[in-house]
């Protein structure tokens, strides 16, 4: 697989200023001469504002069916709005939540149509297609699975200093993309879609299934009963391969999350609360910014307590997220910013290299000191209270608060039994028995 491109996931608490960080983030590198691709999925007029420029509503070129193999390469196939410059190696768009779902919705219409007429259903038209409840969502998803195949600048073209920009193609080729998501809860729904998906969709269609499709007017006289049509298996394929390319963007080595707060006790405890789930997911997490930090030492009684309480929360942010990711504070300018130069003046970190691994389960065997294999699952901040867990077959269910993650026991694990668990320094230890009807004997 070719590498996919830098990505930094923008998100953290509702008013938070997620969008305004993710638009600073994407300033900073760009003026580094990195070309950037901010996209968003907000359809108020918060992105046009913080950057300076109008971003167009709707995709470019004319209705399609959209697959897989062709999002990302350019500007009239890409599940965004065409790019708008906002300065030089920095270009914007909208994630478009409305045009490529009609598509799909005709499209899914279209191949259903012989069914369709049996019902003596009568087919909608695009026109009668009103905005779906989610389509901000999927319409993030799409964007996700367009990412995999968006073209990587190379080393050799990446821009730097004055002089003429290197964007070439309709859509160009990025040196980094910077995706503002929604609030954090909703995000990390939203990047563990993929993966649940493809789950559910192995389940009910299982691809070493699919072989006996062309067996299937055979199979159906045979058994009796009518078989799965083949348009369900062509879906069903489509589908696999877009949340497959989705998770392998979520999952690449090559994106990290970014989380925005404001220094309080409301931000620091929002920021608590999804801990837990960013470990539990995997994401790897390269900067928490702390967003509208006041000035220190005022004068002014109301504005030195304000102050006061967000250096307390400033220094508990960064005790509890040390060894995790760096803190960086983002000034309050006094006023909303609008425009480059207000984006400029908040000082954005840049976007170094991912470093460190993906948090994730491992295996201590500590069968000679007393007979078990524990199971290491990190889950800093998490509360006795708030975590579950359910042995299923060869899968454990994690829960956490309202995130759930179904995790595939490693083949040692298998055959064991679960004897125990506890919560303890910031992770969660699962112990098992080997089962003797199952694990190899030695002599």
């Amino acid at each position: 697989m070719s590498a996919v491109v830098r990505t930094v996931l923008v998100t953290g608490p509702g008013g938070s200023g997620r969008t305004t960080a993710a638009a600073a983030t994407a300033l900073t590198a760009a003026r580094e001469g990195r070309r950037t691709l901010f996209l968003t999925a907000d359809r108020t007029g918060a992105p046009e504002t913080v950057l300076g420029v109008a971003l167009p509503s709707r995709p470019a070129g004319p209705p399609r069916d959209p697959g897989p193999a062709s999002a990302g390469a350019g500007a009239a196939e890409a599940p965004w709005t065409p790019p708008v410059r906002v300065e030089r190696n920095l270009r914007a768009a909208r994630a478009d939540s409305g045009e490529r779902l009609r598509d799909a919705f005709l499209g899914l219409q279209q191949r259903a149509s012989s069914g369709l007429d049996l019902l003596g259903a009568a087919p909608l038209d695009r026109e009668e297609l009103t905005p779906f409840p989610g389509a901000a969502e999927l319409a993030l998803l799409r964007t996700l699975s367009a990412l995999y195949t968006l073209p990587a600048a190379s080393a050799a073209a990446t821009g730097s200093g004055s002089g003429s920009e290197t964007v070439t193609g309709p859509d160009g080729d990025w040196d980094l993309v910077v995706l503002d998501l929604p609030p954090a809860q909703e995000a990390l729904a939203l990047l563990a879609l993929p993966e649940q998906l493809l789950r559910y969709l192995d389940r009910l269609l299982p691809p070493e299934r699919q072989a006996a499709r062309a067996l299937r007017p055979l199979l159906a006289q045979l058994a009796g009963v009518p078989m799965p049509a083949r348009w369900l298996y062509e879906t069903a394929d489509r589908a696999r391969s877009e949340l497959a390319a989705a998770q392998a963007v979520v999952g690449a080595e090559s994106t990290t999350l970014r989380l925005v707060a404001e220094p309080g006790p409301a931000g620091r405890a929002a920021l608590r609360r999804i801990r837990p789930a960013v470990a539990l997911y995997g994401h790897r997490v390269d900067a928490v910014l702390a967003g509208r930090t006041l000035p220190t030492g005022s004068a002014d009684p109301w504005l030195g307590a304000a102050s006061g309480e967000q250096q307390a929360a400033l220094k508990a942010l960064r005790e509890e997220w040390s060894g995790t990711a760096p803190l960086y504070e983002l000034p309050h300018l006094g006023r909303a910013p609008r425009g480059t130069a207000d984006l400029a003046a908040l000082g954005a970190p840049p976007v170094a290299a991912p470093a460190g691994s993906r948090p994730g389960p491992a295996v201590a065997d500590r069968r000679e000191a007393d007979g078990t294999l524990v199971w290491h699952i990190p889950l800093p901040a998490a509360e006795r209270g708030e975590v579950d867990l359910i042995r299923r077959g060869d899968e454990l269910v994690v829960a956490v608060g309202p995130f759930r993650r179904i995790l595939p026991l490693p083949s040692a694990l298998r055959r064991c039994t679960v004897s125990g668990a506890a919560l303890a320094d910031g992770e969660l230890r699962v112990r098992f028995t080997p089962d003797p009807a199952l694990w190899p004997r030695t002599s």
